[in-house]
C-alpha cells in the first residue's frame, strides 16, 4: 500500500522536556538473596538467546522400559532471559519457545507507582521501574523485593542488564550503571534532557568489552563504555528520539525518531550510513529481522526498510490511528498494536495484512512473539495470547488494571506491570502445549 499525506498536530511523545537535575539518589538496604546467581563474566552480542537451552532427543527406549517412563509428561521448557528492552540488541520481540498455555497469576508484587515501563529479566531476577523513578529488583521466583534504587523522575523503559551491572536510563537525564546484586551506584552518565528509551548492550566491533548504545531526548545517540561509562562516539539528529536503539547485522545501529526518519548509523565509530525518510514521527523503538527494520508512525502507517539498501520496502495502512507500539518481528510476521484498539499481523516480505485480532482498549505496549503465538497488553486490563497462523484467541487473563507496558518473558515468567503499581508473573502449564 502507499502511505496517504496527512496534516499532523504535534503529539504528546515529541514535545520538548527539560528533566530536573537530580542530587545523587541512593539505593537501599539489599535485602538477603538466597539461592541468588553468581554475575555472568559478560553480555555479548547475543545474550538475549543464550540462555535458552535445548533438550536432547532420546535414542529410543530398550525393551521392556516401563509405561510410565513412556508416558512422563514431557520437562518444562527451560528458562530464558529478557536482559534488555524488546529481549534482545535486534529489538524483534521475539523468544524461540511455544507460548505459555493454561497461564495462571505466579505472584504480584505491589510497586507505589504506575508502571508503564517494560521488565528485564536476567539471573533470576526481574528489574522493573515506575513512574516515580523507583526501580524494583525481584526474585524472579517469589517476587520478594532485593533491593531498589530511586531516580528523580519517571522511569519508562526496561533497564539492560550485563555481567555484574544493570544499566537504567530514566527521565531525570541519567543513564545509571548499578550493582546488580545490591543496587548501589557504580557511575553515571548525564544527558541535558530526559532518556526516555532503554539502553542496549551489544559487543565492541572486534574486540571484547561491551558497549552501551543509549539514545536520548536531546536527539543524540551515544556509545558508552559499560565499565565506566566513557563516551565512545555520538550521532546528532534533528529531533528528539523517544525509541531504543537496534543492532542490525552486528555492524549498524539504527532507529527512528521525532524527526521522521529511520536513522542507520556504523556501530563501529557512529557515523552516518543512511537516512531514510517516512511520512511521521517515529514515536517508539523499531524492530527488525534480519536487514530488515520495522515501525509504526503517526502517519497512521507501520513501515518496512531495507537497512542495507537505504529505502523504505512497504508501507501498510488500515484506519486513521497511529501506531504506538513497537512491533514484534519473526520469519513470517510483523505484529504490532494500535490506537485502535487491534493488534496488526502484517506479512513481513509484502507489507499484506495476515489477521487482526480486536481489544477493548488501545494496544500500546509491544507484543511478544512465540514460536506459536503472540502475547500483548491492551488498556482494557487484559493480557492476551494469539495464535500466529490465525489470530485465533488462545487465552486472556483479565488483570484489573490498564496496562500500557509491553510484558517480557524470562524464567518461564511473562512479567507485565499495570497502572496502579501492580507487578504480574504470570506462568503457563509447564505440562500444556
Amino acid at each position: 500500500m502507499t502511505p496517504r499525506k496527512k496534516n499532523f498536530v504535534p503529539l504528546e511523545a515529541c514535545l520538548r522536556h527539560a528533566g530536573d537535575a537530580a542530587p545523587s539518589p541512593r539505593a537501599s538496604s539489599p535485602a538477603p538473596a538466597e539461592g541468588d546467581r553468581p554475575a555472568s563474566a559478560t553480555v555479548g552480542f547475543a545474550l538475549a538467546i543464550a540462555a535458552l537451552g535445548f533438550a536432547l532427543a532420546g535414542c529410543g527406549e530398550r525393551p521392556g522400559a516401563s509405561a510410565a517412563r513412556r508416558t512422563a509428561p514431557a520437562a518444562p521448557p527451560p528458562a530464558t532471559a529478557w536482559p534488555m528492552t524488546r529481549g534482545g540488541p535486534a529489538l524483534s520481540g521475539g523468544v524461540p519457545a511455544p507460548i505459555p498455555r493454561q497461564p495462571k497469576i505466579a505472584w504480584t508484587f505491589a510497586s507505589p507507582a504506575s508502571i508503564n515501563a517494560e521488565a528485564a529479566i536476567a539471573r533470576g531476577r526481574i528489574f522493573i521501574g515506575n513512574e516515580k523513578g523507583r526501580l524494583h529488583c525481584l526474585a524472579a521466583d517469589s517476587g520478594r523485593e532485593l533491593w531498589h534504587f530511586d531516580t528523580k523522575d519517571a522511569i519508562t523503559a526496561a533497564p539492560a542488564v550485563g555481567g555484574a551491572l544493570v544499566f537504567l536510563s530514566s527521565n531525570d537525564g541519567n543513564l545509571y550503571a548499578l550493582n546488580a546484586d545490591t543496587g548501589t551506584e557504580a557511575w553515571r552518565f548525564a544527558s541535558d534532557e530526559k532518556i526516555s528509551a532503554g539502553a542496549v548492550l551489544v559487543r565492541r566491533p572486534g574486540g571484547t568489552d561491551d558497549w552501551v548504545v543509549l539514545n536520548g531526548y536531546d536527539g543524540i545517540t551515544r556509545a558508552l563504555q559499560a565499565t565506566d561509562g566513557k563516551v565512545v562516539w555520538t550521532y546528532k539528529t534533528e529531533d528528539q528520539v523517544n525509541g531504543a536503539p537496534a543492532i542490525v547485522d552486528g555492524r549498524f545501529v539504527v532507529f527512528g525518531g521525532c524527526d521522521a526518519q529511520l536513522h542507520v548509523v556504523n556501530l563501529a565509530d557512529g557515523t552516518l550510513v543512511h537516512k531514510i525518510p517516512t511520512s511521521a514521527h517515529i514515536p517508539a523503538s523499531i524492530g527488525t529481522f534480519g536487514p530488515m527494520a520495522f515501525c509504526g508512525n503517526y502517519a497512521n502507517e507501520s513501515v518496512a526498510f531495507d537497512v542495507l539498501g537505504g529505502k523504505v520496502a512497504w508501507t501498510y495502512q488500515d484506519r486513521p490511528m497511529p501506531f504506538f507500539s513497537s512491533p514484534a518481528v519473526n520469519d513470517r510476521l510483523v505484529l504490532i498494536g494500535s490506537r485502535d484498539k487491534h493488534l496488526h499481523a502484517i506479512q513481513r516480505a509484502s507489507g499484506e495484512a495476515a489477521w487482526k485480532f480486536k481489544t477493548g482498549g488501545r494496544i500500546e505496549g509491544s507484543p511478544v512473539v512465540f514460536t506459536d503465538g503472540v502475547a500483548f497488553s491492551s488498556a482494557d486490563g487484559r493480557l492476551y495470547a494469539a495464535s500466529l497462523e490465525t489470530g485465533a484467541e488462545l487465552w486472556q487473563l483479565d488483570l484489573g488494571e490498564s496496562l500500557s507496558a509491553s510484558p517480557a518473558f524470562g524464567e518461564r515468567l511473562l512479567v507485565i506491570g499495570g497502572e496502579k503499581g501492580t507487578v504480574f508473573a504470570i506462568r503457563g502449564d509447564p505440562g500444556k502445549s
